[in-house]
């Protein structure tokens, strides 16, 4: 059959090449333009699609995986759907070292994939051996023929998003962009897209999203490890209690910290307003957005990038459930729950 641009060999075809969707409602009294690049549109929804092909792609060619191997990761839920999709198509076996901050949505949706899944503790230090990070390290020492991919300390996890999403940015943008806004977990998305689009325009600004909870913005600022600014929060794939090698803290200008609270409202509030079911990172993401215009951080002129990490559909029991909503205290007289009236005829 003639090949037709619609018509795909699989579907890791699809991966990359996601919309800029314009804000309209949410920023309607803002200074500037605004637009999400929407990562959600990527086959496994969210935009570590991108890094699980690459980094797989990356280990074909150097002759480290064989059909049949095993690849283990250490992730909160999105890499790991995405690592488990490469792999069917690819024919490997998927280990993973999940945390349980991580959704049951998303841990369900892993083993759908095929995925071995080992939820971890998640309030335990990094080097602690029941962390997520030292389970899938084991896992690798004790698991013939396989592959750790390790995304918080791989530059390749950098290299995905300079050789695509930063492009598709700038082009989407015709350069045009002023600052890009962006959560900063392993530090991958944010690093590579600014390498792409500071070397086109050293001027762009690059603003982070951290977690209150977490070390990153401390250690930008100070670069300094300090482990009084850890204590448990609820956001997932954003922030971290160690120093991700993946993260290029010189590309980015500045950070700023969002509550779990008002990215949890935020998150809804984009689905309600802008039509867009994105999760509770993108919900961050925005929570930012909104607090850097409130500080007059935007000129009417300028062009400013959000990303959307990923889709509403990994948090319905989480930020889409009024009862985990409740249960977190997060509801109150300004966001109480919205009814649902059964109508018995």
């Amino acid at each position: 059959m003639k090949q037709n641009k619609n018509v795909f060999d699989n579907v890791l075809q699809l991966i990359g090449n996601t919309p800029l969707i314009k804000l309209n409602r949410m920023t309607a009294a803002f200074n500037g333009e605004f637009y999400a690049k929407v990562e959600a549109f990527n086959p496994g929804h969210s935009s570590k699609d991108r890094i699980a092909l690459h980094i797989i792609e990356e280990a074909e060619r150097q002759g480290l995986l064989s059909p049949g191997d095993t690849i283990i990761e250490t992730t909160s839920g999105n890499t790991g759907f995405s690592i488990a999709m490469v792999s069917i198509i690819k024919g490997y076996e998927c280990i993973l070292a999940v945390s349980s901050k991580s959704s049951p949505d998303k841990i369900d949706m892993l083993k759908s994939m095929g995925a071995k899944v080992y939820v971890c503790p998640a309030h335990v230090k990094a080097d602690d051996p029941r962390s997520y990070y030292e389970v899938a390290k084991r896992l690798h020492e004790e698991t013939e023929g396989s592959v750790y991919i390790n995304q918080y300390f791989n530059k390749l996890n950098i290299d995905a998003h300079y050789r695509t999403t930063g492009p598709e940015i700038w082009e989407q943008t015709e350069g045009e962009i002023t600052h890009l806004v962006a959560c900063s977990g392993t530090g991958g998305t944010i690093s590579g897209i600014s390498k792409y689009l500071k070397e086109q325009n050293p001027n762009i600004n690059i603003i982070g999203v951290d977690a209150y909870g977490s070390v990153l913005k401390k250690y930008h600022e100070t670069r300094e490890f300090d482990d009084k600014e850890i204590y448990p929060y609820r956001i997932e794939g954003l922030g971290k209690n160690l120093i991700p090698a993946a993260t290029d803290f010189d590309l980015i200008d500045k950070f700023v910290k969002v509550t779990d609270e008002e990215s949890a409202h935020t998150a809804r509030e984009i689905s309600n307003t802008e039509g867009l079911f994105v999760g509770y990172t993108s919900g961050a993401a925005m929570q930012a957005l909104k607090q850097l215009n409130e500080s007059g951080e935007f000129k009417a002129t300028d062009k400013v990038v959000v990303i959307f990490p990923d889709h509403g559909s990994r948090y319905m029991s989480k930020v889409y459930s009024d009862k985990w909503m409740e249960d977190q205290g997060f509801f109150d007289t300004k966001n109480e729950v919205q009814s649902v009236v059964d109508y018995v005829k």
